[in-house]
């Protein structure tokens, strides 16, 4: 159960604002994801293809989200693409700074559960060197 406290107190006490995934730490514009794609190195999964570029400085790390009209529909979509959002915001403590990367969710990513998502991101995560 919860413990006693109210509102603001339990977000204190939860640390929440740790786990965040700000803005800042995704790649935004269309420049950023065609120079990973063109400078760096590509792991590919079932479900999945990883790219990876080291930033020029030791920058914290970027995040970019790739689901293509192949995956499916736009409701399919957009869940595929918050449920990666969301694996690389529960790991983000076991990323490596100085990389950006790009996750692409191929066709089969849309009908496959959470944990093999995660599972192979990981898993794709460790081939590329960026995880700790």
């Amino acid at each position: 159960m919860y413990p006693a406290c109210r509102g603001t107190e339990f977000l204190q006490m939860t640390n929440v604002s740790s786990f965040s995934f700000p803005r800042t730490r995704r790649l935004t514009h269309r420049p950023e994801y065609e120079r990973v794609k063109r400078d760096g190195i590509t792991q590919r999964g079932k479900f999945l293809m990883l790219s990876v570029m080291p930033s020029e400085d030791s920058s914290p790390w970027r995040a970019g989200f790739v689901t293509s009209g192949r995956v499916g529909g736009a409701v399919v979509r957009n869940r595929v693409r918050r449920r990666l959002r969301e694996i690389v915001r529960r790991h983000q403590h076991d990323l490596r700074h100085g990389f950006w990367f790009v996750i692409v969710a191929r066709q089969g990513a849309a009908t496959v559960t959470y944990g093999a998502l995660e599972d192979e991101w990981l898993h794709l995560a460790r081939r590329a060197s960026i995880l700790l």
